[in-house]
Parts: structure tokens; sequence; C-alpha cells
């Protein structure tokens, strides 16, 4: 069929462009969307934090997130044909949408930055994250606001948009909040059909035999091997999901489909290591099967994780050891990394919030445990990027030194801490409200400020083994701008700290008022540099 070139596609997936990268093979420079425009040039930060995905001549991408990629499955197993649905670049919005263009539908993991890292680092230093910002450049798109399309969004962020007002503001017709391919195809079909579509849909946790197989790659070459957490901590919105997990034979469909696209297989769940577990047991039979069966997948040369628990780890060693073994951890320097939870070192805290998160060990336990998995990470060859959690309900000092003192046990791992203020959320929604700088007290900057002097010592190790050997020029260019930040990090540090006494807040609003000023970047001279060096 012919198409015309103002004719567009029936429906158009997409999402924000902070989405579409896969950020230099970093998974840890993805917080990077989270911070602020302004601190460095938008040149700068797309070319090198967050370059794009290939684009096809159509406009289509390559590789899409993983969600985006469920949702063009169900709407195709649904009926719709494939001459009807695009998986479209952002930026690419005006060959794709036209006359014909009836729905626009949108993957966001944080829409209103509302999120914690977001929430974190916009407090931190004033104005709106990438990530928001591209969201909302993406509604107003030139071709969305001239055919202006039903506008469906769902994701892992789609609750922060359940407010009318919100959605009235923006554009948005529906909102699918949770699990979407069960909701996604009648929805669709209704808006392609011009039927009145409802404000707000809670989508039906689906069976695992129903989840679709993605037909196009994902970025990252991510695979779901799991879906939902089971572990009921309050704060946290996957926690709320049944816990499933998908048969290996269909994992490794979605692994042949990210090969013939040239992407290794990233394995994704809350916790790779409770892959087919036995309520919070770890079963170290299938874990192992898992990685072996992956691995040996013709065409497969290494495997990454996305996430994975410290109880799991301190409670199977064993299989840690032996995912090492099957994926050459440490041959010639090389290491495993994902994301996990350390969040806190009060005992305290741990039961009152967070309870299931220790299992199969007792809240008591939760500092030696991390420490032990920490440990076992370190003999090999994982790298964690834990997350801690910063002003839980009824904190108290004591809760914050126990912490501190957790922090001083980690500071020999190889690793990365990355501090959150605490976000409404989860459980938590509705029931206690989120944390901001204003509320900090000497010591939680402390506390703040020892995660980072935790990277600050890290963080070169960890871009010169993994990145920057791998980037050229790039990794040079990388490698000034991490010096300069290091260095101007370590100054505000010592500057809050032996002249405002640990009041982050009084310092920053002295910042924002002119009353102090914490040195420009020289950003001209590293402008000049980096252009010299693309």
């Amino acid at each position: 069929m012919v198409r015309k070139a103002d004719e567009g596609y029936s429906v158009v997936l997409t999402a924000d462009r902070t989405l579409m990268s896969e950020y230099s093979g970093g998974v840890f420079l993805g917080f990077s969307a989270c911070v602020p425009k302004g601190l460095i040039p938008d040149w700068l930060y797309f070319s090198m934090f967050c370059p794009s995905v290939p684009v096809n001549d159509d406009g289509s991408v390559k590789y899409a997130p993983c969600g985006l990629r469920k949702v063009e499955a169900a709407l195709l197993d649904h009926g719709f044909k494939d001459e009807e649905v695009i998986v479209a670049h952002p930026e690419h919005l005006d060959k794709v949408v036209g006359s014909r263009t009836k729905v626009l539908g949108i993957t966001e993991t944080d829409p209103m930055g509302n999120a914690p890292a977001t929430s974190t680092f916009t407090q931190l230093f004033d104005g709106e994250a990438y990530m928001n910002l591209k969201f909302r450049e993406l509604l107003n798109h030139p071709a969305i606001r001239k055919y202006r399309p039903k506008i469906i969004v769902g994701g892992p962020g789609a609750w922060q948009l359940e407010d009318r007002e919100i959605r009235r503001k923006m554009g948005i017709n529906c909102v699918i909040v949770g699990e979407g391919e069960k909701a996604a195809g009648p929805l669709f079909e209704r808006a392609v059909d011009g039927e009145m579509l409802p404000e707000v849909v809670h989508g039906e946790v689906v069976e695992t035999e129903e989840i679709p197989h993605i037909k196009n790659a994902t970025v990252d070459g991510i695979v779901e091997i799991a879906r939902g957490c089971g572990r009921g901590c309050d704060f946290c919105v996957p926690t709320l999901q049944r816990y499933r997990c998908i048969p290996i034979k269909d994992i490794l469909k979605e692994v042949e489909v990210n090969l013939r696209a040239g992407r290794r297989p990233l394995l994704h769940a809350e916790d790779v290591l409770r892959y087919k577990a036995k309520g919070l047991e770890v079963n170290k039979e299938a874990v192992i099967d898992l990685f072996k069966t992956v691995r040996s997948y013709p065409g497969v040369n290494a495997v990454g994780m996305s996430h994975f628990a410290l109880s799991s780890i301190a409670s199977a060693p064993e299989v840690v050891e032996e995912i090492s073994n099957i994926l050459d951890a440490g041959k010639e320097g090389g290491w495993l990394s994902g994301q996990t939870g350390l969040e806190t070192g009060s005992p305290r805290l741990v039961r009152d919030f967070m309870k299931g998160k220790c299992k199969p060990f007792n809240p008591e336990d939760w500092p030696q445990v991390v420490i032990d998995a920490f440990d076992i990470m370190e003999r090999n060859f994982w790298v964690p990027c834990a997350t801690l959690i910063i002003g839980f309900p009824d904190e108290t000092e004591k809760d914050v030194e126990l912490t501190l003192d957790l922090l001083r046990e980690l500071k020999k791992f190889k690793s990365l801490i990355v501090p959150l203020f605490l976000v409404s959320m989860g459980g938590l929604k509705d029931k206690t409200e989120s944390f901001t700088i204003g509320k900090m007290t000497p010591k939680q900057t402390e506390l703040f400020f020892k995660c980072w002097q935790h990277n600050i010592d890290w963080g070169q190790t960890l871009l010169q083994e993994y990145f920057l050997t791998k980037s050229g020029l790039k990794g040079y260019g990388l490698r000034f701008l991490f010096s300069y930040a290091i260095n101007q990090a370590k100054k505000l540090m010592r500057q809050c700290k032996e002249d405002y006494d640990y009041d982050l807040a009084a310092m920053i609003r002295d910042e924002r008022s002119g009353k102090i000023k914490v040195g420009p970047a020289p950003i001209r001279f590293i402008y000049r540099y980096l252009r010299q060096s693309r």
C-alpha cells in the first residue's frame, strides 16, 4: 500500500526522548534523565549521556522501551495490522502522524517528575528534569497539535496522571494505570472508531500465558523474565503487583527477537534471583538453569541483568558464584551490574516499612545482610547501583546514625549508592507526605553527602573500567567533564559542612537568592573542548 506523506498511521506508539536511548551502554547513566536541564549544554547531554536509538527512514525506531514493545505486541495480537501500527521516535512524529492518525499511545516512567530520583535531583539543582520537559515537548509536537489524535498514556509513571486537571491541561484523553496489555486492544480500538474513552483505566493483572511476546527489539535488549514483586515494601509501586514468572521457552522467543537486531539479552525482573522462587526463597536450580539456557542460546555472547535483591544474594551466594562463572564475570577485568535497594541501615525502619525486603532474614539482620551481600558481589565481580531512601515517616537521628554506620562498612566495596528522598507512592500514597530538602536535618544531610562521597571515590574507577575504555575521544571528554563535576561536588560538600554545619536547605536558599556563589561551571571551555572531539 502506498502511503501519502500527510496520511500517517492509524496508531502511533512512542515515548519521550529520554526513554529512546541506551545511554551508551551505561546502566548507571540512565539516572541523568532525572537531572534538570541546564547543567550542561543540551547537545552534550543528548550526544554523550543520552544518544538516540537508531531511527529508520520511516520514523520508526530500531529499539524501543520494553513496555512499549509489549503494547505493540498486544495491539497486533488483538487484531490490528502491521501497516496500522508504528512505534516511532518522538522527534520524527511528523513522518508518522497525519490525517489517518486516530490515537497516540505514550509510555512514560516519570511524566510529572514526582518519582524519587527526579524529585531529589530537581530539588537539589532547581529546574525541570529532561524527562518531564521531553514528555511535555512530545505532547506539544506540531503534528500532534495539528491532527489532534486521542492520547493514551501508560507505563510505570501513569499514576502521576490520575488527577483530572493535570490530564485536562496536557490534553491527555486516557491514562492506563498498572498493567496495560489486556486494556490496550479494546481501548485503542475504541479510539480508532472515534468513541469516547474512559479517563482512567486500572489495568488488570495479566496472567503469564497472556503476556504478549514482543515482535521487535527492545532498548538494551531487555527481556522480561518475571513481573511483580510481592515483598510488600510500603514505598514501592512494583510491590503492588502479583509476582509471576515467564516460562523459559517464552523468554527465549524474546531473546531471539533481540538477537536479530544485534542486541544482547538483558534479563529484567524486580529480582532476577527470584526466578521461579518458592515464596521468597531462591530457587537455585531454576535460576542457574535460566542463565545457562540463555547464555548457551545460539548467538548469545553476553547476558545482562536489571535488578537483584540483597537478601536473595545473601541467602544464595553459591547461585551468585555460578552465574558469574556462566557469564565469565571478571574475565579481562569485566564485571556484572544491576540495580538494588539498600534503603536504610535501621532495622526499625525495615520492620515498619519493608519487612519483606529482608526475607528470608529478619529485620534485625538487615545491616549484616547488606554487608554480606556486598561482600558476595565483590568476590564475584558484581557491581551494584544501590538506592538509599532519606526521609521515612518518623525517621529519627538514631535511624540515620545506623545508616551512616552501615555506609562506613560498605566503603571498601566497589559500588554506587544513590540517596533519594522518600516519595508518597505505592502503599504510602495519600498516607504520608513526600520528603523535601526543607525538612532535612543536618544529620540527614551528612548521610546524603556520605553517599555521594562514596560515589565520588568509586566513580572514577567505574568510569575507567567500564565506560572510558570503550568510548574513544568521547570517553576522554567524559573524563574531563566528570573530573570537573567531582571537584565541584567536593567543594560544595565541604562548604556546606564548614559554613552551614550541614544545613543544606539554608545553603540552597542563599545560593538561589544570590547571597553566595557556588562557582560557575566553565561550560564554554568544556563546550569548545568537546566540540573538537566530536
